[in-house]
């Protein structure tokens, strides 16, 4: 194809080797270098291309598919790239390097289609199954300066039935952190991206930085839509986000952003996000997403066997707003002291967390003191598995995970493009034995948006699985 000066320049500067990239900390509410003392802004993208078959794979272990992508992302002048799922037992070693090389860091979930916090069960989710694997993950990233923190899930919390699943997210956060101050030779953040709920955005935000030190989220990242077309500071609704959140006391970004309502996108957030209007409380944004997909939010179209790259409008416009996007000096007068938050009060049918964390379950606390052992990659056991007890006493079903991932997923495929559910089928359970004697735990199937993915399981397969245990009666 042919490229636009700029393009080409920009290009050619990718390729120059950097030295390694120098590991970001959390510094009141904001990212700073470690070593240079600058404040660190995010500038990036949400990075999940499909394999040739439309389906979703580690970006991060294949060569050809970062070389083909990353010189791309660089040329846009991006330092950031958030990827949702990867193999923990994989090797990124290449990938990773070549990041390093063009000066961009990793957001990385944790959570993969198999493996993540179940909406309908969350504190049986919550095995040691999870624990290993999440620990496994970290040790496979945390050798790697350009790491810019760990996504502990991604909007487990959608809707106002599903908040008490935010206290097992806490207790996974805590236990992250807990397993990194054991195990990394490094700090790394650890955080959650939320789903922007209005009724409990700003529940969810400070329950996730109220409480112990040792609970809290070093980062909140928020996926968020709604500045369309030629909108504007006030009308979007970022000017509201900016005051309300001006006292939190972590950093807060745009985990998610661009809406495609109006069409080719413009990107004029941008220049908000930047803006001394924005920065002393947020500190940037990713935009969703690169490849182009069937919600049509792609910046490219990758064709041709997964070898074409063809630049889309929406690139080049995104472009052009970086390129006239200043960034002010100094540390952008970010909040250094801002206390942690109050822990939110209870509300039924809108805020049903509770302040009291369970505690790490007995079989995963030997990670913290002998490490995670050998990842299991996406072959290995799933944690979604529930007692036939417990499925016994609400009847073999699985209603509100289901309803609400249906109908998130539905609105914003309208409204955003970016339905990301995943159905999850697994027979396994936390033991061997508790698998072969649950036939409830191959339906426990918890319906869920959490892994960030954009792939499913026909819903054809679901009701034949149901019916076959007899589960579901025609």
């Amino acid at each position: 194809m042919k490229f636009g000066s700029a393009v080409m320049a920009a290009l050619v500067a990718a390729s120059v080797v950097f030295a390694d990239l120098n590991p970001i900390v959390v510094k009141g509410n904001a990212f700073f270098d470690s070593v240079t003392g600058e404040r660190f802004y995010i500038k990036g993208v949400d990075y999940q291309p499909p394999d040739a078959n439309g389906e979703t794979t580690d970006p991060l272990m294949d060569i050809d598919v970062c070389s083909r992508d990353i010189p791309y992302i660089k040329a846009l002048g991006m330092n950031t790239i958030r990827v949702y799922h990867v193999d923990n037992a994989a090797d990124h070693s290449e990938c990773m390097q070549l990041l390093q090389d063009n000066g961009i860091y990793l957001l990385l979930d944790v959570a993969t289609a198999d493996v993540s916090i179940a909406r309908d069960y969350p504190i049986y989710s919550y095995n040691y199954v999870l624990l290993q694997h999440n620990f496994a993950t970290v040790d496979a990233f945390a050798s790697y300066s350009n790491v810019l923190g760990f996504v502990a899930a991604n909007e487990v919390v959608n809707a106002v039935n599903t908040t008490d699943t935010a206290t097992v997210l806490k207790a996974v956060i805590r236990d992250m952190k807990q397993y990194i101050s054991m195990q990394s030779p490094r700090t790394i953040p650890v955080g959650y991206c939320a789903a922007d709920v209005s009724e409990n955005r700003y529940q969810l935000a400070h329950y996730l930085n109220c409480g112990d030190e040792a609970e809290r989220a070093e980062f909140f990242g928020l996926n968020d839509y709604s500045w369309c077309g030629q909108s504007s500071y006030t009308v979007s609704g970022y000017k509201e986000k900016v005051a309300n959140f001006n006292n939190y006391s972590i950093p807060i970004f745009f985990s998610e952003y661009g809406c495609n309502i109006v069409e080719p996108r413009e990107f004029t957030e941008v220049q908000a996000i930047y803006s001394s209007q924005m920065i002393p409380v947020f500190s940037g944004g990713l935009v969703y997403e690169y490849v182009q997909e069937a919600n049509n939010y792609g910046l490219v179209e990758v064709t041709a066997g997964q070898k074409n790259v063809t630049l889309l409008p929406d690139y080049y416009n995104l472009q052009h707003q970086f390129n006239i996007t200043t960034l002010p000096s100094g540390n952008g007068g970010y909040h250094a002291k801002n206390k942690p938050s109050e822990c939110p009060p209870y509300v039924k049918d809108l805020w049903e967390a509770n302040n009291t964390l369970p505690a790490m379950p007995e079989e995963a606390s030997q990670y913290l003191t002998d490490g995670a052992g050998q990842p299991l990659g996406t072959d290995g056991p799933s944690n979604q598995w529930v007692p036939d007890s417990v499925l016994s006493s609400v009847g073999g079903t699985t209603t509100r995970s289901s309803t609400a991932a249906s109908a998130s997923a539905t609105k914003r495929v309208a409204s955003t493009g970016t339905a990301s559910s995943s159905i999850g089928i697994s027979a396994t359970g936390s033991t061997a034995s508790s698998a072969a004697t649950s036939t409830g735990a191959a339906v426990a199937n918890i319906v869920r948006q959490g892994a960030g993915l954009h792939s499913f399981v026909a819903p054809a397969v679901v009701v034949a699985i149901s019916f076959a245990l007899g589960l579901v009666a025609f």
